[in-house]
């Protein structure tokens, strides 16, 4: 079992930036984030395969936000830039230990353990 806790969240005017932070208890080979508005589905943000440092993000957040990872503190971040009134929502991370294949890496049920989330809003 893996535990994970995020931290970082908060408010910010569109335009602005966030870092999210993630630390997991043990070792992944897979680490994603995850957001949910209000009222939608939960979708991918970005992922990353922790072994390879393969990545891959959704269309909306390309050239805006980045993912990376400290593989000695188990950790990975979620850089956000240029945030907009649409980026709002409950940021999750995610992680597994298998190796997700490329193509299913921002599916939220292809990940078996889940942090408890942390608030993201972006204001207009």
């Amino acid at each position: 079992q893996v535990q994970l806790v995020e931290s970082g969240g908060g408010s910010v005017q569109a335009g602005g930036s966030l870092r999210l932070s993630c630390v997991a208890s043990g070792r992944t080979n897979t680490m994603g984030w995850f957001r949910q508005a209000p009222g939608k589905e939960r979708e991918g943000v970005a992922a990353i395969h922790t072994r390879t440092n393969t990545i891959r993000y959704a269309d909306s957040v390309t050239g805006r936000f980045t993912i990376s990872l400290d593989n000695a503190k188990n950790t990975v971040y979620l850089q956000m830039n240029s945030l907009k009134p649409e980026d709002t929502g409950m940021y999750s991370c995610a992680a597994d230990a298998a190796i997700i294949a490329h193509e299913i890496l921002l599916r939220p049920g292809r990940y078996d353990y889940w942090g408890q989330g942390t608030q993201v809003t972006v204001s207009s």
